[in-house]
């Protein structure tokens, strides 16, 4: 049995696509999947299964619009890669000054040279960026509301979805539970 962390894009932000973790959980349960845990109302599930992760993302977009009438992808990576995410991480958060951030944007395909090309003049003073297979780290000293190099990722042609430094961490403390 493997142990997944599902980050669900576009959840219960801003007042559109909300959604209850709790029934989020029960339609999960449901599809076969086990120990199923949800974290914060942005859309983080752990669960265990024993399906590829492919199918699973598959059918828990289905699930969710044929239950919820919501259309969302599914990023999905095992708890093991969750883990070694966190540990390849460049940045380090103690040396952050105040209002300075990491968040880590996970893309459901490896960002293409074309894609690492288009984010490189949003590689500044302000933010940066550092790309490693399907994820990328970034350092923001602002908001991520206000950072242009967090748009240009959602602008890439390939579902991403972001989650902060904070959540990340936790998602891997909850799968190992």
């Amino acid at each position: 049995m493997t142990t997944y962390i599902a980050l669900l894009r576009g959840i219960n932000v801003g007042g559109h696509n909300k959604m209850k973790m709790a029934e989020l959980k029960q339609l999960l349960e449901t599809m076969g999947l086990k120990r199923v845990q949800t974290y914060i109302q942005s859309g983080n599930v752990i669960f265990e299964s024993e399906e590829k992760p492919s199918q699973l993302s598959e059918r828990i977009e289905e699930g969710i619009k044929n239950t919820f009438g919501i259309s969302t992808f599914v990023i999905l990576r095992t708890a093991l890669e969750f883990e070694e995410i966190t540990k390849k991480c460049p940045y380090s958060e103690e040396t952050f000054s105040e209002g300075e951030s990491l968040s880590i944007a996970f893309l459901a395909e490896s960002l293409s040279e074309e894609g690492k090309s288009s984010l490189e003049k949003f590689n500044q003073d302000i933010d940066e960026y550092f790309s490693e297979g399907k994820e990328i780290y970034l350092y923001l000293r602002q908001s991520i509301r206000n950072s242009k190099l967090a748009i240009q990722i959602q602008k890439l042609g390939i579902p991403v979805t972001i989650r902060n430094w904070k959540t990340t961490t936790k998602l891997v403390a909850l799968s190992k539970k």
